[in-house]
């Protein structure tokens, strides 16, 4: 982790990730293929979903980001005492908070999707069922995320990838036995549920996966097994609150950028909002290497710091942009070459199928700019310096895609191309922006304050 050739070390971290994305990808795809086939445009509700879902679940994410980079630091100068500690701390605050956040996801909800999101009618009934079971789910992403952090922190991104397997694996093979129902001998012993049992294999594989993390870690890693407790310390809120509220800030100006943004979708009505839901399962499968890789520059980066290895942590950041950023174009070029035979897996209405491509065809050639990001994100993760990241983010998806997006679809009478020309500049535009913030490596210094013999023996090391 410390020492060893950052190539290698980005591939042992990231290939597991990636192989989990891969896996959640592919349960998306089989929800949008199986919903597909219950009906023409209820594939789509998992989108007009989703963003508000985040919205809600921002504080939990802000305050797992920053203990990402506090948990690594720790880790990386081998203050496992710190760690543990800051461990029940974390997993403490996350229960509170995400239970909360149950209770108002559900009773706001038909304010949002009639009000905010403006969810086209055919899709709205499904759209209130589905989301009615998926909040449930805000507290099991809570405690799923949590774990997963701890486990990444630590630097064992194996176990986390390979339970996320049997949990995506599990949602596979209950969406259409719960989307279709199961008739034994002329009787349905399962009743035909659609969106709804879409929500329901959701829910249920992600707290078996949940169930199994927890014992292994009890397991694995019993020395920083956390606790609950009231009782969090001052210092750790005030880094936590220091590092996490950037990223808590982005998160719910994403997703209520996206909330807008399907607003802005949806005044075209439900075969657009069907067409982009299509066109956005293409880039998350563009984008899997992006989102293995980056948790484990998160990683690298931050023990790198809590070592005190500033030189290191640079040129992770530098050599991650490289490689990463080859690796979305090639995968790129296999989404633009195998556009027309995916998207007709999901419609054979013609209306669809061509505005999906349009989608592709216009979003795809900025991924790369959209990888290099991200990294900038996972730069800030690690490290803690999460400030700049957050306002390029900000401006990215308000200016750019929602200001642009209605400028060009609306006022210059453009329609959904405006839109899709708006959210390939917003990649563009934000990856150019990231770049010298990250070459110029002034997030280097760590956020957490660290016993001076640990540091000393660290720079020794070094």
């Amino acid at each position: 982790m410390l020492n060893g050739p950052i190539g290698r070390t980005l591939l042992q971290l990231g290939v597991p990730l990636m192989m989990v994305q891969l896996v959640n990808i592919s349960y998306n795809i089989a929800d949008a293929f199986w919903l597909s086939r219950y009906s023409s445009v209820a594939y789509a509700t998992p989108r007009q979903v989703w963003p508000f879902f985040m919205f809600i679940n921002a504080i939990a994410q802000g305050v797992a980001a920053a203990n990402m980079a506090i948990i690594s630091q720790y880790v990386g100068a081998r203050d496992y005492e710190s760690t543990k500690r800051v461990v029940s701390y974390f997993i403490s605050t996350m229960l509170l908070i995400n239970s909360l956040a149950v209770f108002i996801f559900y009773i706001t909800r038909p304010l949002v999707f009639t009000y905010v999101i403006a969810t086209p009618p055919e899709l709205y009934d499904y759209v209130m069922n589905y989301s009615g079971i998926i909040s449930l789910d805000l507290l099991l992403a809570a405690f799923t995320t949590s774990y997963n952090t701890i486990f990444q922190a630590i630097g064992d991104t194996k176990t986390p990838s390979k339970i996320g397997v049997i949990s995506s694996a599990m949602n596979v093979i209950l969406d259409p036995i719960f989307i279709f129902g199961v008739e034994i001998n002329g009787v349905k012993v399962i009743p035909t549920t659609g969106v709804t049992g879409a929500a329901l294999a959701t829910v249920l594989s992600r707290l078996i996966g949940f169930l199994i993390l927890l014992t292994i870690l009890r397991k694995k890693y019993c020395y920083i097994t956390p606790h609950f407790t009231l009782n969090i310390d001052r210092e750790w809120f005030k880094t936590t609150t220091r590092a996490g509220i950037p990223v808590m800030l982005m998160m719910m100006s994403n997703s209520l950028a996206f909330m807008f943004q399907n607003r802005l979708i949806n005044a075209f009505g439900a075969y657009v909002a069907a067409a982009a839901a299509i066109g956005f399962l293409l880039m998350d499968l563009a984008d899997t290497v992006l989102w293995g890789f980056t948790f484990a520059i998160s990683t690298m980066i931050g023990q790198a710091i809590g070592a005190g290895l500033e030189k290191r942590a640079r040129s992770v950041a530098t050599k991650s942009m490289l490689y990463i950023g080859i690796s979305t174009m090639l995968g790129t070029l296999l989404v633009l070459a195998t556009r027309g035979w995916f998207i007709s897996v999901f419609t054979s209405v013609p209306e669809i199928a061509q505005e999906a491509d349009l989608f592709v065809v216009t979003f795809t050639p900025t991924l790369a700019f959209f990888a290099v990001f991200f990294i900038g994100i996972s730069i800030g993760r690690g490290s803690g310096h999460t400030l700049y990241p957050t306002i390029i983010g900000i401006l990215r998806l308000w200016i750019l895609r929602i200001g642009l997006g209605y400028l060009l679809a609306f006022i210059l009478d453009m329609k959904t191309l405006g839109l899709w020309i708006a959210m390939a500049l917003s990649n563009l535009i934000a990856g150019l922006a990231i770049i010298p913030w990250a070459l110029r490596g002034t997030w280097t210094k760590p956020i957490v304050k660290m016993r001076v013999q640990v540091v000393e023996r660290a720079i020794l090391r070094s």
